[in-house]
Order: structure tokens, then sequence, then C-alpha cells
């Protein structure tokens, strides 16, 4: 679906704060957030807060990113998946299903957090590890090289 943004100006008032269409997607974007034009934001996802996405990031779906997370890169986020607090989604990295990514967890590389999969306080998640299902992956953990998370199951790729 090709998104044209007719209209450049605020679009919407929610609880004082103003939003706009992105250029590129369509998608609701906060006055308070930082979005660069390169980025993609799609026509029902919503970047809010402190949030920034810059690089040719993708936010589409339902897709949510807000409070100070960062979202860079050649990162996806997509579906219904929400990075917030001081989350950070970089590289090539994916998080998308119903997904969350929140306090100050990262996600990088080729990483991809999916499915119902929580990732948050220190973890981090990164070069080519998957972590999905009904994981959750915190504290100060890292799952990283080839390993797959899933519902309680660790495995080498």
């Amino acid at each position: 679906m090709e998104v044209k943004v007719l209209f450049k100006g605020v679009c919407l008032e929610i609880d004082g704060v103003k939003y706009h269409h992105h250029p590129n997607g369509g998608g609701l974007v906060a006055e308070t957030a930082k979005v660069t034009e390169t980025a993609y934001i799609g026509p029902f996802a919503k970047v809010f807060g402190d949030a920034k996405v810059s690089g040719d990031a993708k936010v589409s779906g339902n897709a949510k990113v807000y409070d100070n997370a960062e979202v860079s890169g050649n990162a996806k986020v997509f579906g219904n998946a929400r990075v917030y607090d001081n989350a950070k989604v970089f590289g090539n990295a994916g998080v998308y299903g119903d997904a969350i990514v929140y306090d100050n967890a990262e996600v990088f590389g080729n990483a991809e957090v999916f499915g119902n999969a929580e990732v948050c306080e220190n973890a981090k998640v990164f070069d080519n590890a998957d972590v999905f299902g009904n994981v959750k992956v915190y504290g100060n953990a890292e799952v990283f090289t080839d390993v797959r998370v899933s519902s309680g199951l660790l495995s080498k790729r």
C-alpha cells in the first residue's frame, strides 16, 4: 500500500502533544520525537515521547516506539511490537509479532525478537540470536551468536 501524505501540518493532538504524518509512510510522529526522513513509519505505526528513529529503520504495522527508545540503522519494528523506556534496536535487528523490548535492553546485529518474547532490564540480544515464543530475557543476560531461545528451550542453530 502506497501512502501519500498530502498535509504536512499538525493532524492530531493527544493530551496536548501534537502529531504529524511522517512523509515516508504516513505514520504518526509526535512533535517531541525525532524521526529522520530516511526512516519509514508505516501508516498505522506510532512514534512518540522522546523516541528516536533514524537511518533506514522501519516501524510498521501497529508497532509503537516511545519514551526514550531508539531504533536505528536498518532495524525493523513491526506487527504489534513495542520498543520503549530506554531500549535500543539497531543494526539489522528485527522486533516483531507481539514482542516487547524495554528498560535499558538492546537488540542489535542480525538478532530477532518475536512472538510474545520480552527483552528487558539490561539484557542484550545480538549477533544472529533469535528470541521468540513466551520467553523473557532480563537482568544482565546476553543472548548472542547463533543461539535460539524459545519457551524454555535453548538451542544452537
